[in-house]
């Protein structure tokens, strides 16, 4: 696609936007007036048709983001485009999650365990990478340091609940790693990382499973040779944007952070990772 033509997608986009902001098109008539231009925004692995009824799905079995606001609403749906991922279906590659953002309803992007896995593929990098879920009566071992080791036999029956999440990749290079995570563990980094995990329409409400394994890729791709490129496409997961633009990864989250405290810490988020930043000489304020 040339840049002219994407530049007239986003400002069809821009304008239909302040329609519907004005009250005289309705979200779904948004969406539909749109398809051309998600289209255009599309892979080739994806029709604007097919994504625009996944989207009237998503708002039809959850009213409530037809009351976010149509600017975020419209950015998570591009994001969604931009990426090829399918939002809120059973395929679990991605979410549309409405959160209470700047006091008002807006639409968070969020990456299914799923949706990663397919853009850790896409990468070109990897030949395989999984996630798994280890129970109590399983045999699990595992070394870490100079020669680290990994062995996962499951109980072939009442293997018990579950204790620990492992994910594990191999590279085109031949190279490899792995990383375990506990059950507390993932809990621990969902409270503290994932703005919108108490919503009742949050992935780790309705799939925790999936939720646990996306966390822990996420966590063992930290030490892949990923390219640049899908580490951008990492880090628009759980995020709010209200602006549209040629790559959506270029712009930045607005979501507004909130530490212990009850202060916003915005602006000291990491964009990659999620984490609050320590500040320099001194504590948050």
């Amino acid at each position: 696609m040339t840049a002219a033509v994407k530049g007239g997608v986003i400002k069809k986009a821009a304008e239909q936007q302040a329609v519907a902001k004005n009250g005289t098109m309705s979200m779904k008539d948004l969406v539909v007036k749109m398809m051309p231009q998600i289209q255009k925004a599309l892979p080739s692995v994806l029709t604007g048709e097919r994504f625009t009824r996944m989207v009237l799905t998503a708002m039809s079995t959850n009213p409530q983001l037809t009351q976010c606001t149509p600017k975020s609403f419209l950015g998570a749906m591009m994001q969604a485009a931009q990426l090829g991922v399918e939002p809120n279906t059973p395929l679990g590659q991605a979410y549309l999650i409405p959160y209470r953002n700047h006091g008002q309803l807006e639409c968070q992007f969020q990456l299914g365990y799923k949706g990663l896995v397919d853009l850790a593929y896409r990468s070109g990098e990897i030949t395989d990478i999984s996630a798994h879920e280890v129970h109590e009566n399983d045999t699990f071992e595992y070394e870490l340091g100079l020669e680290p080791k990994l062995k996962h036999v499951p109980a072939l029956k009442d293997r018990g609940p579950v204790i620990l999440y492992y994910a594990v990749f191999h590279t085109k290079a031949g190279g490899y790693g792995f990383e375990v995570m506990s059950v507390d563990d993932i809990r621990s980094h969902m409270n503290k990382f994932s703005k919108a995990a108490q919503s009742g329409f949050s992935p780790w409400k309705t799939n925790f499973d999936e939720m646990a394994k996306k966390t822990v890729i996420k966590r063992v791709l930290k030490y892949a040779p990923i390219k640049t490129e899908f580490v951008r496409q990492v880090a628009q997961d759980e995020t709010i944007k209200t602006n549209l633009a040629e790559n959506m990864a270029d712009l930045p989250d607005e979501t507004i952070t909130i530490d212990e405290q009850g202060n916003d810490v915005s602006d000291n988020v990491d964009p990659e990772t999620g984490e609050i930043k320590e500040p320099q000489g001194g504590d948050l304020h």
